[in-house]
């Protein structure tokens, strides 16, 4: 990855009509959450404030992108029964909505004929794919994402997602 390869809020302004994210892992071990979720793992208790400093960076760059026109839509595959950590991302995504992403699960079971990327995923406009990278503990690897523009790809992790909307269940129906 060159230095000067866009990152995430860059592609983010840069979007017209849609950012989608497709989640397929499990666990993250990701640092910015770890405190959070250690938090949660012992109380049960999740920071679901969007004012919360823990939540308004995330919650102002949604809202601002929703508010430019942009479609901003996460769908995640999980296993079930699901993992602790993604019973912390149940409880954390009303914030994800409230900041204005539609957010849809889908159980594992129920994707096994869809050609799923090798990697989590963010596509801006279905044209520009931002591969998240992790290490099998689930923290980021190095280099932590990787942006391909190849309509190959991009076509590729445009309709893996668009499957995985298809199928998956609106958060609001689908309980851990």
């Amino acid at each position: 990855m060159s230095q000067n390869e866009p990152g995430f809020n860059e592609l983010l302004a840069a979007a017209k009509h849609s950012a989608v994210h497709l989640e397929l892992r499990d666990s993250y071990g990701v640092g910015d959450e770890a405190e959070d979720f250690e938090t949660w793992t012992r109380t049960g208790q999740r920071d679901i404030d969007p004012a919360s400093a823990y939540w308004t960076p995330w919650v102002d760059l949604i809202r601002s992108t929703v508010a430019r026109g942009v479609a901003v839509r996460r769908a995640r595959v999980v296993s079930e029964p699901v993992t602790d950590y993604i019973r912390y991302e149940h409880a954390g995504t009303v914030v994800n909505l409230h900041a204005g992403e539609q957010v849809r699960w889908l159980p594992r079971r129920q994707a096994s004929d869809i050609a799923l990327p090798g990697n989590d995923c963010w596509v801006f406009d279905g044209e520009i794919v931002l591969f998240n990278h992790f290490s099998g503990d689930g923290n980021w690897s190095e280099p932590g994402w990787e942006v391909r523009s190849e309509p190959a790809v991009a076509r590729l992790a445009s309709a893996a997602f668009e499957a995985v909307w298809e199928r998956g269940i609106p958060h609001e129906k689908f309980t851990v």
